[in-house]
């Protein structure tokens, strides 16, 4: 299983913007590729080590932990990780 972990608050803008890259990007993938994906949405309002490491960055988008993208995210680039993290294959990681 692959997880996106979308990191921002509520009422943020570019959070929002972000959320629906991730929405439209899953949308697009095969099916079967879609269902290896999991969404995690995390508050920094919610937990004080988020809010510290990544106040001045959000959203924050993190694809098995790692970081993949911050301030704004691009959908090709986003689909191609994804797509390679979630062992599509033709897809280099």
């Amino acid at each position: 299983m692959t997880t996106i972990t979308l990191i921002g608050k509520d009422g943020c803008h570019l959070c929002d913007v972000a959320r629906g890259v991730v929405e439209h990007v899953l949308a697009e993938m095969p099916e079967d590729a879609a269902d290896r994906v999991e969404v995690v949405e995390k508050s920094i309002l919610e937990d004080d080590a988020l809010y510290a490491e990544w106040w001045e960055k959000i959203p924050v988008v993190l694809i098995d932990d790692r970081v993949h993208a911050h301030w704004r995210v691009a959908p090709e680039r986003l689909r191609e990780a994804v797509m390679a993290a979630a062992g599509v294959k033709g897809v280099a990681r």
